[in-house]
């Protein structure tokens, strides 16, 4: 029985592994999943579940109860060897190995890109995984609660200033779900005015949602003005020590909560430990059906999807163009990728990865977004709707659609839930200490280590 490795359990991992599931004949082959979570985070919620509007645990979808069939291996791996056909495990516990493999997958996923900026790695925190929404609203919310009880002054002012670097749909949607929750904030905080918030967006660039057309970008940034918070375009973070941030455009302030989501970076184990072909950008090169290699020297029984493969983009009208790395083609490669597989096993033919663009929409904060098929654009509620209806459809599992809808309908009848939790994050204080954390949150975002 041939052994089908997969490197990674995140979109197109795991989307590759459930149509396995499904394909594949009794004894016609064994599928290994290799992930260090025992779940598949469904990012483009991270951003509600950061502003309460989705649970957390609705944001992620368990490997083992939908991978039944799958053997999961929790673990990192950091080499690939195809010349030996073999792959490097670290555990969770315990030591490294070698894991042997006929066929391999490589869906590793990309990691946040960070720069050496002082004060970046001791102060601020990503938006990638469920941990890290959870941690941030938790410290907006922490932050509320301690300058509620201050005067007016500069360390009021610190703690309800938050930053988001980076204008890519990660830290527009995430900056306008924290701006939307603050403002709604305000109104169970009598001690605090709108002029107490002060919300900076960061883009190195000169427009954010490159997604988007130009238009349609400006118009959120004078959207997200127009409510309050300050977009620096063209800009870049200098420096971010003790929470003091120094941008490019000469702008200075304390910021309680750094949010970096400037983009990410191929995989560490691709890009540096492996011995199969790589293009210019570190990204596992790979050929329409998915395969890695190219049309004269494709890799025997090697196969690559997702953000960490460059794949040829066969819907679009410029010649040589690769695969943007979105969740749209990660999940249809993953399901392209699993029928490739099951045909190459029976020797049929394998079909080419095509797709067109459904659109793109960005939620904004409650009740406002902006989506955009080719030329048509849609602002503001309706647009709003269409983000949350693509979504719970898109999220896989009928059981996780019921639970995410559930939390939103009970939400637009009670509104939102504005408890913070931190104290979850280091559940033990309170026990080895013997007395009450009144700020679990307070000083730990200042120790260096992210969540």
């Amino acid at each position: 029985m041939r052994e089908i490795l997969i490197v990674g359990g995140g979109y197109a991992g795991f989307y590759t592994a459930w149509g396995l599931q499904k394909k594949l004949r009794p004894g016609e082959a064994r599928v290994t999943v290799v992930d260090p979570r025992p779940y598949m985070t469904y990012q483009p919620f991270l951003p509600e579940v950061a502003a309460g509007s989705v649970e957390a645990r609705h944001a992620v979808v368990s490997l083992r109860r939908h991978l039944r069939g799958t053997r999961l291996i929790s673990g990192t791996v950091t080499g690939i060897s195809n010349a030996d056909r073999t792959v490097t495990v670290r555990p969770v516990h315990g030591d490294a190995y070698a894991l042997h493999y006929d066929v391999l997958v490589v869906t590793a996923g990309a990691v946040t890109r960070t720069f050496p900026i002082p004060g970046l790695a001791q102060q601020a925190i990503g938006l990638k995984h469920v941990e890290e929404a959870v941690a941030i609203r938790d410290r907006l919310l922490t932050a509320f609660d301690q300058a509620a009880s201050l005067p007016v002054g500069p360390e009021r002012r610190k703690l309800l200033t938050v930053t988001f670097v980076g204008g890519g749909f990660s830290g527009v949607e995430g900056f306008g779900e924290l701006l939307s929750l603050a403002a709604a904030m305000l109104r169970s905080y009598p001690e605090l005015t709108v002029g107490d918030l002060s919300f900076h967006l960061v883009e190195a660039r000169g427009r954010i949602l490159p997604e988007v057309s130009d238009r349609p970008g400006a118009w959120v940034v004078r959207h997200l003005e127009r409510r309050g918070g300050h977009v620096h375009l063209n800009t870049q973070l200098l420096s971010a020590e003790d929470g003091h941030v120094v941008l490019s455009d000469g702008t200075e302030y304390d910021s309680e909560l750094i949010v970096w989501a400037a983009g990410n970076a191929a995989n560490p184990v691709v890009h540096n430990h492996t011995d199969l072909p790589l293009d210019e950008r570190g990204l596992l090169l790979a050929r329409a059906d998915l395969r890695v290699g190219t049309d004269a020297e494709p890799v025997p029984d090697v196969w690559a999807a997702g953000d960490d493969a460059s794949v040829p983009d066969l819907a679009s009208p410029v010649p040589g163009a690769r695969t943007v790395p979105n969740a749209q083609h990660a999940v249809r490669q993953g399901r392209r990728l699993a029928k490739n597989l099951v045909a190459d096993l029976r020797g049929r033919r394998v079909r080419n990865y095509r797709h067109g663009s459904l659109g793109v929409v960005a939620t904004l904060g409650l009740g406002r977004g902006i989506f955009q098929y080719k030329g048509i654009v849609i602002k503001g509620f309706p647009a709003w709707l269409m983000h949350r209806g693509y979504h719970v459809l898109a999220v896989p599992s009928w059981e996780r659609k019921i639970r995410v809808l559930a939390v939103w309908l009970t939400a637009a009848l009670t509104g939102r839930d504005l408890v913070s939790l931190a104290s979850v994050q280091h559940p033990r204080d309170a026990f080895v200490t013997g007395e009450v954390t009144q700020n679990p949150s307070a000083g730990r975002a200042k120790e260096g280590s992210t969540p």
